[in-house]
């Protein structure tokens, strides 16, 4: 006999499927996806493909072999968790690499857990940070826009090494520590209108913010997410750099040079906001933002790592169920108004 769910009122009736939101995640990808692939050609296409396709199997062998439960690969969230995994990757990563983050995500970070909405952790995230662990050389090896553009796609890509290069954080990084100051390594100082638009390198996601932005604009429209935990992030990246680079320009990037390079918005964007990792209130997620933005802009700035975005949203993943314990909802009464 079937078990009954019986839970207290008010029941509140939602037209919002999970299939629904996992598709519009998915779309509002797609300005992100285009871009990667009109910059990156061939390489970012095949990396995008194998994410998702992999993701996808992992989930549908897992559940129908190992867990023998009901498969649930149509609810599009592996294809989003594959889709997310392949933008936070270098457009060059190899095919073995991305199946292992394919692994991770799934097999490790989300069905170990039980499945979509029980896992503590963004598996997308978790399988960037350990192939950035494991494989740090092949994770911080990017390829130039254009190195392989999409009219030249069955080109070999013999020639990629020769194209790689350091992205502005890590270029950041690498100058200061060598004595330079930020004037020295960029003497021509920061084109910003090219960062927006389609002039940023790094990983497959990151080349231009304009498409990300879009995305979130179609998310808010969707209502598919809430704007504190974005804005939250957005908003102590920038009053935080601004305040080091206030302190000592030479030394501390600016404010609107940190959210537009690294995965900044696409961290905060589309990984925190993920309704299973995040806190279920609007002030617990102004909390978890604020927290994501500190702790991004204080690895930029002080730790090993040039790009601190994934390791301060999963850092906050783990300090969830605290923010949901002390940060609760009012209850539906007359004393709560």
């Amino acid at each position: 006999m079937k078990k009954l769910l019986v839970s207290p009122a008010p029941h509140i009736h939602s037209a919002n499927t999970t299939r629904r939101m996992m598709l519009d995640v998915v779309i509002a990808l797609i300005p992100a996806m285009i871009v990667s692939v009109l910059a990156y050609g061939l390489p970012a296409l095949t990396v995008l493909l194998v994410s998702v396709v992999s993701c996808v199997l992992f989930e549908y062998f897992i559940q129908r072999f190992i867990l023998k439960t009901k498969v649930t690969i149509n609810d599009w969230s592996a294809a989003v968790t594959g889709v997310l995994l392949a933008l936070n990757l270098p457009a060059c990563s190899p095919w073995w690499m991305i199946l292992i983050g394919a692994i991770v995500a799934i097999g490790i970070t989300k069905m170990t857990f039980g499945g979509l909405g029980q896992n503590i952790f963004n598996p997308a995230l978790v399988a960037r940070v350990l192939l950035l662990i494991s494989f740090p050389a092949i994770m911080t090896r990017y390829i130039g826009p254009g190195a392989v553009p999409l009219t030249d796609m069955f080109t070999s890509l013999a020639h990629i090494d020769a194209t790689s290069g350091a992205t502005a954080l890590s270029a950041v990084s690498e100058g200061l520590s060598q004595g330079q100051t930020i004037q020295e390594i960029f003497p021509e100082g920061h084109n910003y209108l090219s960062m927006l638009f389609f002039g940023m390198g790094g990983s497959a996601g990151e080349m231009s913010a304009l498409a990300l932005l879009l995305g979130f604009v179609y998310l808010l429209v969707k209502k598919v997410i809430k704007p504190h935990i974005p804005l939250a992030v957005i908003g102590t990246m920038f009053v935080v750099s601004g305040i080091f680079w206030s302190i000592d320009p030479s030394q501390y990037t600016d404010p609107l040079f940190n959210i537009l390079t690294g995965g900044a918005l696409l961290g905060a964007i589309y990984m925190a906001t993920d309704y299973v990792t995040s806190p279920m209130e609007p002030k617990g997620m102004i909390i978890f933002g604020i927290g994501i933005g500190v702790l991004t802009m204080f690895i930029r700035y002080f730790g090993a790592y040039p790009e601190g975005m994934s390791f301060a949203i999963l850092l906050m993943n783990a300090v969830v169920p605290l923010i949901n314990k002390f940060v609760k909802a009012k209850r539906f009464s007359k004393e709560a108004k």
